[in-house]
């Protein structure tokens, strides 16, 4: 076997010009999808991060049937002070989460005393919401750049950016908040405008925020009702089994009727920006497969060409004694080898581009981030899995010349010409 391997490693070198482009060709395709998944599968990742850390979490709980209304900001959907209690204690009982924040979200009116708007509004603890979506104060534009991060105390309302261009509100503006309550009476609340929140991707959003207990007062909810609790968890590797075993936990919880008192959902099940991460590993797979069929098509062509011109040669070496199974194996190192440099040549090629493009930082924007900074990563099993890939393809490309070559009849060889 290592008498066939040099043999075919001295063809490859005789044939030096043929040997070179057909690497180069597996090089600049192995490059080019490395590269391609090192910057899609960063872009996602940041993507997920953004989502999950300003406004969503990884994973969300609410009374079953609350998701299917969320449109409405339904208050007869919400969790009961008992049915909250208990959920804390799943959560805090649980090592993998590592803070949750309860919300309370509801519809209503935003009043300057002279104009009038639409708002939805959220009713958040601020300790327990910025350690759950930590980025949420990115969003925030307007407050005291003296504190060093964003405060909602009672009393005090976020506005979204469009709505307060609307209405014309400036940090400090007085307003009054008018919402219908779940008996049906209209309550009113003044409030002070202490911060502008843009939404995550760019203007449009119409949710604002104040403290929860104004949105108690405002509603006349005694005790700690709420309709959503965002959690979130050590990483983003741990949000399937988390996801399975608090559904588990809190599928057990019923209703005096047996039904299920809470239901869960991960992000991907709340944003439309999952459809976006599931394209790009679509696209991932499609690269891939790209680089499949360029190795296999040109490794085969490559390999015809050698049966074809080495023909005589094949004859020769088939006339002394040489068996068809040797003759075999000879052209199917050649494709390996082939393969092989092109994998590891690349790999390397590729891992010192992405390190340039990580000292150099990827100017990129996302919704309403224009200054962004990407970071392309690897995981070097991917780049192994690619390589391994493109040396079997490379292999699995030699295999039908190399059969074509073992069949041939020694007498036929040597008539070729």
């Amino acid at each position: 076997m290592i008498k066939i391997a040099k043999i075919a490693y001295r063809n490859l070198l005789r044939y030096s010009r043929r040997t070179m482009l057909t690497s180069m060709l597996v090089i600049i395709g192995i490059v080019a999808v490395l590269l391609f998944i090192a910057i899609a599968g960063s872009f996602k990742q940041f993507m997920v991060g953004q989502i999950t850390d300003s406004m969503l979490g990884h994973l969300q709980v609410h009374r079953k049937g609350y998701v299917a209304s969320i449109d409405n900001s339904p208050l007869n959907l919400n969790l009961k002070a008992k049915q909250v209690v208990k959920l804390k204690e799943i959560l805090n009982g649980n090592d993998k989460v590592t803070s949750f924040s309860t919300r309370l979200k509801f519809g209503g009116m935003l009043s300057n005393f002279t104009e009038t708007s639409n708002i939805r509004l959220n009713g958040i603890n601020p300790a327990m919401e910025f350690q759950t979506v930590p980025l949420l104060s990115q969003r925030v534009t307007g407050k005291n750049d003296a504190v060093t991060a964003p405060s909602l105390n009672q009393g005090e309302i976020w506005v979204p950016e469009t709505l307060a261009k609307g209405l014309k509100l400036k940090i400090g503006t007085q307003v009054v908040l008018i919402a219908t309550n779940q008996n049906g009476s209209v309550n009113g609340l003044p409030l002070v405008v202490s911060g502008m929140i843009g939404s995550m991707t760019g203007p449009g959003g119409r949710d604002g925020y104040l403290n929860i207990k104004d949105a108690y007062q405002l509603l006349r909810i005694k005790g700690e009702e709420v309709n959503e609790v965002a959690i979130r968890l050590k990483s983003l590797d741990v949000i399937k089994p988390v996801f399975t075993d608090l559904k588990q936990q809190l599928s057990g919880e019923k209703n005096k009727n047996g039904k299920p008192v809470f239901e869960i959902h991960t992000w991907e099940k709340l944003s439309p920006f999952s459809n976006i991460a599931k394209i790009i590993d679509l696209l991932t797979l499609f690269v891939k497969v790209i680089l499949i069929a360029i190795v296999l098509v040109s490794i085969m062509n490559v390999m015809l060409m050698a049966v074809y011109e080495r023909i005589r040669e094949i004859g020769t070496i088939a006339a002394i004694g040489t068996s068809p199974r040797k003759i075999w194996t000879l052209f199917l190192m050649e494709g390996f080898f082939l393969g092989f440099f092109g994998a590891v040549v690349g790999s390397f090629i590729s891992l010192g581009i992405i390190q340039f493009l990580n000292w150099k930082g990827l100017a990129m924007s996302f919704g309403r981030q224009n200054t962004l900074i990407l970071t392309p990563t690897i995981a070097i099993s991917e780049v192994l899995i690619t390589a391994l890939i493109v040396i079997g393809i490379s292999a699995l490309a030699s295999l039908g010349p190399a059969v074509k070559a073992s069949r041939l009849e020694p007498v036929d060889a040597l008539r070729h010409f």
